[in-house]
């Protein structure tokens, strides 16, 4: 395992290359911000979301608004601030209209997801609502009413980690009725969080593949006329915030 500092590196390595993503055309073209996620690069604990909401997309950064004060409220109830953990979501920019993510959608930004969770390498991953948890359970016929406040060891990429679907902010917002649940739940993660990481899988070699050149001469041209307008960075930058 790299040390912490060498893996902070990477993921604003990683951070920078999502930042210019063209992999789905239309989000790349409605976006404001490429909401990449924010908080402690080394965090124990990691909430997922389903994707950036308008006002994540205006300001470049995860559970802003309503939804995010009663996550930092909950967070503080337990004895954590919102920089002590890392808040990112399954997609990292924003549908139009806030519809749900598509497949192609969910394939195109699943590595950086992936490598999220390989470089923060946290033990606990908080799942907030319905999709995320059926997407990172790869279960879509069991939702979060069933599964909501019980964890559970799971391999998600490169990563094992204790699984852990609660409600989503907003629901409580909506219906307040549940968050006593929510708030249930959360009192839970500070004992989740007490306990060993679950053992690592043994990492798998990448299978080389040989590309063929003229796909890269079509790929890199299609980088360079896309170059001027992905290479804006958000006005609020996250990669001062892990």
């Amino acid at each position: 395992m790299p040390t912490a500092d060498a893996r902070r590196e990477e993921l604003k390595a990683v951070w920078k290359e999502a930042q210019a993503c063209t992999r789905c055309p239309q989000l790349a073209s409605t976006r404001q911000s490429v909401v990449f996620g924010a908080g402690n690069a080394g965090a124990d604990l990691m909430f997922i979301g389903e994707a950036p909401g308008a006002n994540e997309d205006r300001q470049g950064l995860p559970f802003v608004g309503q939804a995010g004060r009663l996550l930092e409220q909950l967070l503080s109830e337990i004895g954590l601030e919102r920089g002590d953990v890392f808040i990112a979501n399954v997609l990292k920019c924003r549908p139009p209209g806030n519809r749900d993510p598509l497949p192609q959608e969910i394939d195109n930004c699943r590595p950086y997801l992936y490598r999220q969770l390989e470089l923060i390498a946290p033990k606990v991953v908080c799942t907030l609502g319905n999709f995320s948890t059926k997407l990172l359970r790869d279960d879509p016929g069991t939702g979060i009413t069933r599964l909501h406040g019980r964890e559970e060891v799971r391999v998600i990429g490169p990563r094992a980690v204790r699984l852990y679907p609660i409600f989503h902010p907003a629901a409580a917002l909506y219906t307040p009725r549940m968050l006593e649940t929510l708030r249930t739940d959360f009192h839970r993660l500070p004992e989740l969080l007490a306990l060993e990481p679950p053992p690592q899988p043994e990492p798998q070699e990448p299978a080389a593949r040989e590309p063929e050149p003229e796909l890269l001469e079509e790929e890199d041209a299609q980088e360079e006329q896309q170059e001027p307008a992905a290479g804006r960075e958000p006005e609020n930058a996250q990669l001062g915030l892990f």
